[in-house]
Formats: C-alpha cells, structure tokens, sequence
C-alpha cells in the first residue's frame, strides 16, 4: 500500500470522524455540578419562576388531590386554546405499587392552577390474567399507569390526551415490559370537559373483546377518528410510545428500548432525539429512520429525562439533571441546536420527602416541555413541568433569551412598578404553601410578598446584581409577626456560597450570623417598617448594617467569598439533606406531613437597590 492511500484512507476517516461528531449534539463547556449542593453551585438563569401546582396530602385530601395519594410523577405538559394544560400519573403511595391513574391540571397563566381532575380512572386487571416469566395472578388488581407521551394537537385542531394501562402483578414488575393493556385516548375539549375514552392501541393479548373501552375507531365523531389516525401516521410521535408498546409494533420506527424519547428540529429540517442517559441520534426523514443512538460528548446525565427544544429565539435548550442524581435542575443553551456551551441552575432546591414509596427519588426530576406542535404560550418564554422526589408537581417560567448575569444595579420600588413586569427578574421559588407573590399590604400598597405556613418548605426570592467587591445594598422591609416565622438575607456569590446572612427570627430579634454563632443587635416589631442598609467589602470581609439610619453592627463575613451576585430573601433554615451518601429509597413518612403551620408567616419588601461603592 502506498504512502498515498494510506494518507487518503487517513484522511477519510478523519472526515467520517468528523461528520459522526458533527451528527451527535455535545455540550463542550466546563462546567459541572457538584452534587454536595442541591443548587449544583451553579449561577441560575435570571428570571426563572419555580411554581408548585399540586402539592400532595394523605392526611387532607382536600388540600391536595381530594385523593390524598401521594406518588406522583412524569408530568407531561401542553398549551391550547389559551390555557397550559399539565398531565400526570398517580399511584396510592409508591411507583408501580397499584392502583394508578392520570390526573390533568390546567391554569390559563401557568402561576394559578385548578384542583387536579381525573383524566384516566383506575382500570380493573381481569382476574387470571398472568404474564410470562412471573408467578404471579392477578385477583382484584387494578393496573398502573406509565405513558412518555401525554399530548397530541392534531391539524384540525383537536387536543388529544393519551395514558397507557400497564400491569404490575408485584412492586418489582415493570409495566414497560411490552405485555401491559394499551393505550387510551381522549379528546379535551375548548370548555375542559372530556371526551368519551377510548383505546387507540392494545397489547397482543388485549382487543375491543376484552377491555373495559371501546376502540377509537368507533366513535362517531369524524373528526376526532381523523386526529387519531393523523396521530397513528406520524413516526415521532411513535416513537415516544415505544417503551410500551409490543417489542415488535410496526408503527416505532426504533424499537430498541431507549427510554423517554423527546426531539427538536434543527434549522436545516433534521431532527435531533434525546433519550434517558444523554443518549442521542439524528433523523433526516421527520423519525423513519435514526442514525446510530450514542450518548452525548460532554453532557452528564443518568437515567432521569432529558428535556430539548428550540427556543422562540431561534436559539435551544436542553433542561435536565447533570449529575447521577436527580438534582439540581439545571439548563443549557446551543446556538445552533447541537453545540451547548453552558450549564445553568433552573431549580436547585429539594424539599424533605413527606411519603415515602416505592421507587421514590429525591429531587427536581423527569422534566417534560411543550412538545413541538403541542402550543406556543403567548409569553413566548419556555416552560416546564417536573415532579419534585415523585410527590408533588411543579412548573417552571424561563426567561427567553436565556441570560445568567444582571445588566445593571438594581434599583426597584415594587410600589411603582407595573404588576406584569415587577418580578421579571426576580427568581422564586413558590410552593402552593409558601407563595412569593405580587400583592397588597395591609396598606394597599403593592410590595413582594414572601409568606409561609408550611412546615416543610419555605418562599425564595432572589435578586441578581453585577459581580461586586465592593457594594452597597439597601432594602424596605416589613415583619408581619415577630413571634413565629422566619426570614433569612444572605448575599451569596456566583455559586450559592453566602458571606452573608440576617436573620428576622421568631424570638422577635434581629441577628447576623458570624461563625458558628448569631450576633443579636437589634430587636425588631410586627408592621414596622426597616430601611436597611449594607455596606459590604469582600476583600477586607468587613460589612455594616444600617437600619432606619442608625448603625447597628460592624462584622465580617462568616464566609469568604471574592464577590457577591444576588441576594436571597428565604423563609428557612438553608438545607442539605439529602446528599450524596443518602440511601436512594425512603421508606418511612415525616410526621404530620400533611399538616400546616397554625398561624402564615408574612414578610413584605418595597423595594431593593444596589450600588458600587
């Protein structure tokens, strides 16, 4: 072989190199989480809104599901007709433990959310029925519900929901193992009543003879029979029904289990598919066919969904758990939809498990966006929804275009600003029972209102400002109570790391951490109002407070940081549990997991400013 070939056939494989590499999405930032830290130690994106919308509750059902089941998980999201739209499965108490079924919530702004309504009933196994290669019979068995595909938005305009029956004859079977019922269908329609249930697609063993619902086919309504067979012919949505369907349906163009399938269109028309584990592929035929599934260069991601699209800026995101746990939430943006530049915090916060279950983890996890022709919100910004340690629901506003750093100092007062632009930069974290809000004082002055009666959660608003050694920072802020509640004020760094905290305690006095102990230099009163000052300088680490124009303490920080970048108003104590050596499974229930505190915790902020020094 001559020095020629031998430099031509280097050359081509360099070029099929090159072209695999350019076919596979990569993240090459640097980057990478440190799971010690629920927040990864990563800088949020600015903007973003943590809402909880169904907070779980056995021992009150009606404050949450009017069920009181307390597994819920794979939430799947769409946006029509003006409203978002969130579907869910539910269990008793642990996954694959019966009985199952689908919930759907809705809210026309994404913050306020009806009670959950139940979109797939519990379905009855027929007594008898086995499956090959386990024991077990089911007698009285309900089956579970596991479905990756929640929506479908057909041309003619119907919005179909969809749920998959599966069985679980122990809590060790897996009801994606190709031998479950089928897959049930229904349409929502524009006044959010439902449609009639049918079956779109069985199992080998199950037919219109012996299910509980008839098959779509017969249904007299054209239009819906119409959106189902456009739903039946498109290859990408197939292949989001693989893990459940026959190991051999003809209708998934790729039949090897790879789990929870989601995709995006690039610029030039080719497709990119994201599955569990950072696997990818591309298709240039809209999903007939893939290229070879491989995982991702660069990205870290375990066995919890990847989320991918693109953005109403031209640009992409990918929204997913970088780490081999299922914390934090984090987002990272490509220009043009295969090369990811950077990793930012989404949710970084993971509240105590009330119940525990079968199969529960801990954490912000299986994240679902809007799947491309499933809406458009009219804000144009990207939302997502997740489950938090498979027991509550959450979604989650993010700013387009996505940004990690301020512009500019920060110079609000909320009294003066309009309601729908007040808390655009803000960052909350809003559980149904520790809102941040918008509201009126007792005054009717509109303030950023931080309030909690939960036991087991707290309200987070934090502000980004310009990296600063030396700074300034001023804020108004009123106590409702002095006897119960907390608030803590940290200035914290680029990666979460506090060289400050206040605190207004429910021992009614006003203190700042300092080491291991609290400086106690001022008590405090219920409605009253505090001008506070700080003047801070993190290359001596010396800091004053002044408040309603007296100096009240002189300290140094209790943590060394090179610069601060936000602020954070916090009802509780910062948490740490769980962590990376915590057990996986948790088996037992907080005490007194459903109930609340006996009195709201009020603080309200009128307004922030920052400045250089």
């Amino acid at each position: 072989m001559t020095i020629m070939r031998i430099t031509a056939m280097i050359c081509l494989l360099l070029a099929s190199l090159t072209v695999t590499a350019q076919e596979s999405i990569r993240y090459t930032g640097n980057t990478l989480v440190n799971v010690d830290y629920h927040h990864g130690q990563l800088r949020p994106v600015m903007g973003v809104h943590n809402i909880q919308i169904m907070r779980a509750n056995r021992e009150h059902p009606a404050l949450g599901d009017d069920m009181g089941w307390t597994y819920n998980h794979a939430p799947m999201l769409a946006y029509w007709n003006k409203r978002f739209y969130v579907e869910y499965l539910s269990d008793k108490v642990g996954e694959s433990i019966p009985p199952g079924q689908t919930l759907l919530l809705s809210s026309t702004d994404g913050y306020h959310w009806d009670k959950p309504v139940v979109l797939f009933p519990p379905y009855k196994i027929p007594d008898g029925t086995t499956k090959q290669g386990n024991p077990g019979v089911a007698k009285d068995l309900f089956a579970v519900m596991h479905q990756r595909m929640g929506f479908y938005v057909a041309k003619n305009n119907k919005l179909l929901a969809l749920g998959f029956y599966g069985i679980c004859l122990d809590a060790k079977d897996d009801p994606n193992d190709g031998n479950g019922i089928g897959r049930v269908v229904r349409e929502i329609l524009p006044d959010g009543k439902f449609g009639p249930i049918y079956f779109i697609r069985y199992t080998k063993k199950w037919n219109k003879n012996n299910t509980m619902y008839p098959f779509y086919t017969s249904s007299k309504d054209k239009a819906f029979v119409a959106a189902c067979n456009e739903l039946l012919a498109t290859p990408l949505m197939m292949q989001q029904w693989n893990e459940e369907a026959d190991r051999d349906d003809l209708l998934i163009p790729l039949q090897k289990q790879y789990k929870a399938f989601c995709y995006y269109h690039l610029k030039d028309g080719k497709v990119v598919g994201l599955w569990k584990n950072a696997l990818t592929a591309m298709s240039k035929d809209e999903g007939r066919t893939w290229s070879t599934v491989a995982r991702a260069p660069g990205f870290v991601n375990a066995n919890a969904k990847i989320w991918g699209q693109r953005t109403s800026d031209g640009r992409f995101a990918t929204v997913y758990n970088p780490s081999e746990y299922r914390w934090p939430l984090a987002l990272s943006v490509s220009e043009d939809g295969i090369d990811y530049t950077n990793l930012l915090l989404v949710n970084g916060e993971i509240t105590p498990m009330r119940y525990g279950g079968n199969y529960k983890s801990y954490g912000p996890q299986y994240v679902r966006g809007i799947e491309e022709g499933n809406g458009v919100p009219a804000d144009s910004n990207l939302w997502v929804t997740y489950s938090m340690n498979k027991e509550d629901i959450w979604i989650s506003k993010i700013p387009v275009p996505v940004t990690d750093q301020a512009p500019a100092h920060v110079d609000e007062v909320f009294p003066s600003l309009t309601a729908d632009k007040a808390l655009n930069c803000w960052n909350i974290y809003s559980p149904r029972w520790a809102p941040v809000t918008l509201g009126n004082t007792p005054a009717k002055e509109q303030q950023l209102i931080l309030e909690d009666k939960d036991p087991f959660d707290y309200a987070k608003a934090e502000r980004l400002f310009p990296a600063s050694q030396k700074l300034e920072v001023a804020f108004t802020l009123t106590p409702a109570q002095n006897n119960f509640g907390m608030l803590q004020i940290e200035l914290q760094d680029g990666k979460g790391t506090a060289g400050i905290r206040l605190v207004f305690d429910a021992d009614s006095v006003f203190k700042a951490k300092a080491g291991a102990r609290f400086k106690h230099f001022m008590k405090y009163a219920p409605d009253s109002v505090y001008n506070i000052r700080l003047n801070i300088n993190t290359t001596n680490r010396f800091y004053t407070i002044n408040v309603n124009g007296k100096d009240v303490l002189n300290s140094l920080l209790f943590a060394p940081v090179d610069k601060v970048e936000r602020i954070v108003f916090r009802t509780g104590e910062p948490r740490h549990f769980p962590d990376a050596d915590t057990p996986a499974d948790q088996e037992y229930d907080l005490e007194q997991a459903g109930e609340q505190e006996a009195h709201t915790a009020k603080f309200y902020i009128r307004s922030l400013k920052t400045s250089p020094l």
